[in-house]
């Protein structure tokens, strides 16, 4: 559901707080009255999130028997409330603010390796009875089922905040913006516009299954992001950059904004010295932090395990064969403080954990969901992850990156004669089966002699990604987690991701520059 004013009547409730007002959707038919007179936030216990809800545990027994009722092996319940906020501003004033609630649950009945799924923004008994009853249908027998015993498992918490979104209205964010064009377009004479965005993201969620275990965690989302453009003897060239987390507003500290405001002035400026390089295949040095999204798009994508099982992957028999050096190692972790991509659970209610994908150049392990733990005869990895409770889960990355290695970026940058440093990526995209990738450097560096040189711009890199990872010839002990926001999409679904990487050498890999 979407709710947009426009600028006037936005800037008239900016400082009634319209986030409270759009809470509650009109579309719900539940009683949301109890819901919102119970604790928000981290200090909600499971009677809180019951009453969220509006269930208890003879209404769950008694769907998850519906469920089941025929003859399907496994189902889950999967709750949700999601509220999330933006706020825009262009050309020095605030253009476009809205709201997105989502309220529901998704009801997943599994038979074998088949899923039955079906979700109702209506949670009363009847509507929840209706849709169990339609993702029961992928089973096609009959059978009577008890009620199940609810215990509730103990859940970690990766994310503390000091405030929830929920209570920061509008009239406290506008600042933040009106600070960070003004600050950015102080930076520099040759600005000519900026656009600032603030968002935020609040997500409580409870997964009931019916083997009885109970997990629920709030999920918050915090993000500022600004693109600058700027003219210089009649050329125009454009950057950005931004910072996200599971954060609170609390992130946003002085020095933070003032990066805001620096770092895509800079970054903009630069491209008007930058320079083509010749195309062709040559060294190409990562640097360390948001250029893990190659490692994320050409690598992790292929040790998701739904493609394995499938055999779409090249990673499908590689299972305790190596595939990097010995001092590469790659982990996709769901438990880094704050990080974007981190989940105190999966969206089947596993708890998060670290999982090798990579451990000293050999493969060791897949990302799984329950289908795919079941299929492999493992436990899930905690992987398991969704849009939204209307959709069905399926393995998914949560903060992938490759750990400190044993050279140092001095030796690794003096070690190239002729090559490219690329620091910030966009525009990529990736054929999941073989690995094949392209793309964009929007900002980035020649090497020449063993030293950093001019900017580039106007290059895209070309290459597979297993082979990448192979041709990995020295990792930097200089590991750095990307500030910024990813939502990675898979089969229809974004979900939020991040990644990282200390600096790292690939021997070859084909740019694309002024003579491809």
């Amino acid at each position: 559901m979407s709710h947009s004013i426009s600028r006037r009547k936005f800037l008239e409730n900016g400082s009634k707080g319209l986030v409270a007002a759009a809470l509650i959707p009109s579309f719900l038919r539940g009683d949301l009255t109890k819901a919102f007179a119970t604790s928000r936030g981290e200090t909600m216990t499971l009677a809180d999130y019951y009453n969220h809800f509006g269930v208890d545990e003879k209404i769950i027994q008694d769907v998850i028997a519906q469920a089941l009722s025929r003859g399907g092996d496994y189902c889950d319940l999967y709750f949700q409330h999601q509220i999330s906020n933006y706020i825009g501003l262009e050309d020095k004033a605030v253009n476009r603010a809205y709201t997105n609630v989502a309220f529901g649950v998704g009801i997943r009945v599994l038979k074998g390796d088949q899923t039955g799924y079906s979700f109702t923004e209506e949670i009363t008994p009847n509507a929840m009875k209706l849709a169990a009853q339609t993702a029961a249908n992928i089973a096609n027998g009959s059978k009577k089922v008890g009620p199940v015993k609810l215990k509730l498992k103990d859940v970690p918490s990766y994310y503390p905040i000091e405030t929830p979104w929920e209570l920061i209205s509008i009239d406290k964010k506008i600042p933040y913006l009106q600070t960070i064009n003004d600050k950015v377009f102080a930076a520099d004479s040759r600005v000519i516009k900026s656009n600032v965005s603030f968002s935020n993201d609040t997500s409580y969620i409870l997964v009931i299954t019916s083997e009885g275990e109970v997990t629920y965690d709030y999920q918050p989302l915090g993000q500022i992001a600004v693109s600058v453009s700027a003219e210089q003897d009649g050329k125009r060239e454009q950057n950005y950059f931004d910072l996200s987390g599971r954060r609170g507003i609390e992130f946003f500290t002085p020095e933070n904004i003032n990066r805001l405001a620096s770092e895509p002035v800079k970054r903009t400026m630069a491209l008007f010295d930058a320079v083509k390089p010749d195309a062709g295949e040559m060294e190409v040095v990562l640097a360390a932090g948001s250029s893990g999204i190659l490692l994320h798009e050409a690598i992790g994508h292929g040790m998701e395990a739904d493609f394995n099982r499938k055999n779409v992957s090249i990673f499908a028999d590689k299972i305790n064969k190596p595939v990097a050096e010995k001092f590469v190692s790659i982990v996709d972790d769901g438990t880094n403080p704050n990080t974007r991509g981190s989940i105190n659970i999966d969206d089947e209610g596993n708890l998060s954990e670290r999982t090798f994908m990579v451990e000293n150049g050999i493969l060791k392990s897949y990302l799984h969901d329950r289908i795919s733990a079941k299929h492999y005869n493992l436990k899930s990895t905690g992987s398991g992850r969704r849009q939204s409770f209307q959709y069905a889960p399926m393995p998914r990355m949560r903060n992938t990156y490759m750990l400190p290695g044993p050279h140092k970026k001095e030796e690794i940058i003096a070690s190239v004669k002729k090559g490219i440093y690329a620091e910030t990526f966009t525009n990529g995209q990736v054929f999941i089966g073989a690995g094949d990738f392209t793309f964009y450097v929007k900002s980035g560096f020649l090497i020449e002699d063993g030293k950093i040189t001019k900017p580039i711009k106007d290059i895209n890199i070309i290459g597979n990604g297993p082979q990448v990872l192979k041709d990995i010839v020295m990792v930097a002990d200089d590991f750095a987690m990307a500030e910024g926001g990813g939502t990675c999409g898979k089969n229809g679904q974004g979900v939020p991701v991040s990644m990282g990487l200390p600096t790292v050498k690939v021997s070859k890999i084909t740019v694309g520059g002024v003579k491809s």
